[in-house]
């Protein structure tokens, strides 16, 4: 008998048709994820066991149940279908091997292609901590993810060194992400081998910026090229910057700040090509820190003291510890701490990667809209709490036609 609610299938319908993943499938609906399967070229036959659709709902459910195995993982998206004696006479769950055939056949693509289409900043102009002025806050980093110990693996992402250059038991995958400060929303992310630096792959997802975005970003993120990089689509910027760099002052401006100017490390002397830049120097009076730390210094490109207060720029800087959180939520709730990836090839890892991702502005999504419909500020909701409804919805509503 089935459960209540549920509904008795009917003779024609395939099992692709009886598979949801609660809240996952609200942020990707069916008719989206196969539009993006087709356009990926991944389309396949529709009797199959494990068609096309299928595995996408299963790389999902893989990475919100980051500690299960496959076979159990396949279970939770079907345990509903117990009830139905079609199902249990004509359908089995997939065996790991059969899984791993088909997640390598399917590629990473479509996963790349579904978070382009889905991965957009949430906030709107009533969420709490989400604009400053015009601006709406954006925050660029990086981190890595541990992969298996693999000889694919550790060929294409390489393996970090200790502080005596040992190298460590597994290779590494590097990923930069641009996240909204105020709903911890990753709204377009790089990856590469551990040798890529982060410089290097933040120059992908500058064209995701706007010129609404006022970018923030710690003293990893430094240099002309990148910074013009940057704000070539009209976004301004507020970063860190390296207590040994040259800013000479060309102008005080009443706020306490000055106008400066940046070059290359070429041009250092010459100073040809320079861009100007607002120079913000600042100390943290924390009693927690007896010992007096050289200033903060943080430059942008909002020239206009009146827009937008040196007080107030300082203050604002602290909101790119945001991204700090969300990278923290994906890598310690969601995988689990200290967890390792379980693809053992370049192109699983990419796959798992961004199913990763997906998950992560799945549940983000849900808790800024729950948010917004109680009034909230979107951080004052447990990212873990979160996870946990919605682990929760995959098993409940597994047989729930999507």
């Amino acid at each position: 008998m089935p459960r209540p609610g549920q509904m008795k299938s009917s003779a024609d319908e395939r099992l692709s048709d009886r598979i949801a993943v609660g809240v996952l499938t609200r942020s990707f609906p069916p008719e989206l994820v196969e539009r993006v399967v087709t356009g990926c070229g991944r389309s396949g036959q529709r009797n199959r066991l494990l068609p096309p659709r299928v595995v996408v709902y299963f790389v999902l459910a893989m990475c919100l149940f980051s500690g299960q195995g496959y076979e159990e993982v396949a279970r939770l998206l079907t345990q509903g279908l117990a009830w139905a004696k079609r199902w249990s006479g004509s359908w089995q769950v997939p065996t790991t091997a059969a899984i791993s055939r088909a997640r390598a056949k399917l590629g990473p693509e479509p996963f790349r292609a579904l978070f382009a289409q889905v991965a957009r900043p949430l906030a709107t102009e009533s969420t709490p901590g989400a604009f400053y002025g015009r601006w709406r806050l954006m925050a660029i980093d990086g981190t890595v993810f541990d992969v298996p110990d693999s000889e694919a693996n550790a060929a294409y992402f390489g393996r970090p060194k200790t502080h005596r250059t040992e190298r460590c038991a597994y290779p590494q995958v590097r990923v930069v992400a641009l996240a909204e400060c105020g709903t911890h929303a990753i709204t377009a992310a790089a990856m590469g081998p551990l040798t890529t630096s982060e410089p290097v792959l933040a120059r992908e997802l500058f064209g995701h910026l706007g010129e609404r975005d006022l970018l923030l970003a710690d003293r990893g993120f430094t240099g002309l090229e990148l910074w013009r990089a940057a704000s070539a689509g009209g976004a301004d910027l507020l970063w860190r910057i390296r207590s040994h760099a040259v800013l000479p002052v060309r102008e005080e401006l009443p706020d306490g700040s000055y106008l400066s100017d940046i070059v290359t490390a070429k041009d250092h002397r010459k100073r040809a090509d320079p861009t100007v830049v607002r120079v913000i120097e600042y100390t943290l009076d924390d009693p927690a820190r007896p010992t007096q730390e050289a200033p903060y210094r943080l430059i942008t490109s909002i020239l206009d003291h009146e827009a937008a207060p040196a007080t107030e720029l300082a203050a604002l800087y602290s909101q790119r510890w945001e991204i700090e959180t969300a990278l923290d939520e994906l890598k310690t709730h969601q995988r689990g701490p200290a967890q390792v990836l379980r693809s053992r090839s370049p192109y699983g890892v990419e796959q798992e990667v961004w199913g990763h991702l997906l998950v992560h502005h799945a549940i983000r999504t849900l808790m800024h809209d729950t948010a917004g419909q109680a009034g909230l500020d979107p951080d004052r909701l447990s990212f873990i709490r979160s996870i946990r409804l919605a682990r929760r919805q995959v098993t409940a509503q597994a047989a729930f036609s999507p």
